[in-house]
């Protein structure tokens, strides 16, 4: 498909987001990535082409989701499944409404999951699927130890599927009278001790390697994001990256940069090669895939000595919420960083960093103990001791409430 066919598919869809870019002259974006030192080889500030138009960008991601909808109808066409019609009809629905390449690839996840399940209990016609068919995967699941918040996921997928089908005839009404519920554990979100974060930071050498990790943990970006963070969409001078549209909300915001990042930026600036367009890549491709991105963070972490700890690279993105709660930003302000549609989810971490929870549990737990030890002592008057310990409560009240004031 030619570049202008896609411009003027794209074209027919609404666009999700409204920009909220400034609109700056082309000297005023041509210097957004000056730095002290000249850049590798050609690369230089000055030369560095204007920042891609939306019609570029959207071209760009056309390409992306694209490619992810031609890949799952290949797949689908090697495959023997019940109403692979049905399915091949439905992911083209998927990507006319505009949906990204992620949830395209994990929608045929589930279907396929499904139906070769289905297939296997001897159906070979989707009419013929009953609720007694998702009850018995959710079990197969299950019993497989697939985690909860997956089945939830593909389930979720599943219904839409369904929706599909029952709006086109395909499949009785019946199947979604009742959903299906999924509990699904409410874990706590997992932050890199603070020990093991200066830790793996020393053993970065890799310029690249470097500058994704310090990006990662100073940013909140989700790897996905940064992965497909192009160039032009990097201020080194302004210290901010703008996320267009994030690859899992499709909701654009600004993320800043802190001093060790930008440093390391800069670093990979000068050596990369100057004609890639986005950020991160791999030698010999235009980017970097999301296991060669895992791969690199394990190996930094045996160099740390942390394999054992069981990080992952969305665990900088928690280290990151974590750190600026205690240091004292509010919810509202890290909802936004971290591009949550609601607060309840930045909430989260607020478990994690409650201090005054803290300090008021060691308070009580050390009347506690004082208490138990002068159990021992027949002269302690306890009356006295209750006295002190209501005035010792009542003490730290007022004066958490002095600092509120």
């Amino acid at each position: 498909m030619t570049p202008e066919a896609l411009f003027t598919e794209l074209c027919s869809f609404p666009t999700p987001i409204a920009s909220s870019r400034e609109v700056l002259p082309p000297e005023s974006r041509l210097s957004h990535l000056e730095t002290e030192a000249p850049l590798h080889g050609n690369f230089e500030a000055r030369s560095i082409s204007p920042r891609p138009g939306e019609a570029e960008h959207w071209l760009l991601y056309q390409e992306q989701r694209r490619a992810a909808l031609d890949h799952t109808l290949r797949k689908l066409c090697g495959l023997d499944l019940p109403g692979k019609e049905s399915v091949e009809a439905y992911l083209h629905n998927q990507y006319r409404r505009h949906l990204s390449p992620n949830t395209l690839r994990n929608t045929f996840t589930a279907i396929r999951g499904f139906l070769e399940f289905v297939k296997e209990g001897g159906k070979d016609e989707l009419d013929k699927v009953t609720r007694e068919d998702i009850e018995g995967y959710i079990e197969h699941a299950q019993d497989r130890g697939v985690k909860p918040s997956t089945i939830d996921m593909r389930m979720r997928s599943l219904r839409a599927f369904f929706r599909f089908l029952i709006d086109r005839g395909a499949l009785a009404p019946e199947m979604l009278l009742k959903k299906v519920k999924i509990k699904v554990p409410e874990a706590l979100p997992r932050a890199m001790d603070p020990d093991d974060v200066k830790r793996l930071i020393k053993v970065l050498t890799d310029t690249r390697d470097r500058a994704m990790v310090l990006v990662l943990l100073r940013t909140g970006m989700r790897i996905g994001e940064l992965l497909h963070t192009l160039v032009s969409e990097v201020s080194v001078k302004e210290r901010k990256i703008e996320i267009y549209e994030a690859q899992k909300t499709q909701v654009g915001r600004v993320v800043y940069l802190s001093e060790d990042a930008v440093v390391a930026l800069k670093a990979w600036l000068r050596k990369r090669e100057s004609q890639k367009k986005y950020l991160i890549y791999t030698r010999g491709r235009p980017t970097m895939s999301y296991p060669a991105a895992r791969m690199m963070f394990l190996k930094c972490l045996a160099k740390a000595g942390l394999l054992n700890k069981g990080y992952t690279l969305h665990c900088l993105r928690h280290t990151f919420a974590t750190e600026l709660l205690n240091a004292g930003m509010r919810l509202e302000c890290l909802q936004q960083l971290l591009g949550h549609e609601s607060v309840e989810m930045t909430r989260r971490y607020a478990k994690l960093t409650d201090k005054t929870r803290e300090e008021e549990y060691f308070r009580a737990m050390a009347i506690i103990e004082r208490r138990e030890a002068d159990g021992c002592d027949d002269r302690c008057d306890r009356p006295l001791q209750a006295l002190l310990e209501e005035e010792e409560l009542l003490s730290a009240h007022h004066q958490e409430l002095h600092e509120h004031a």
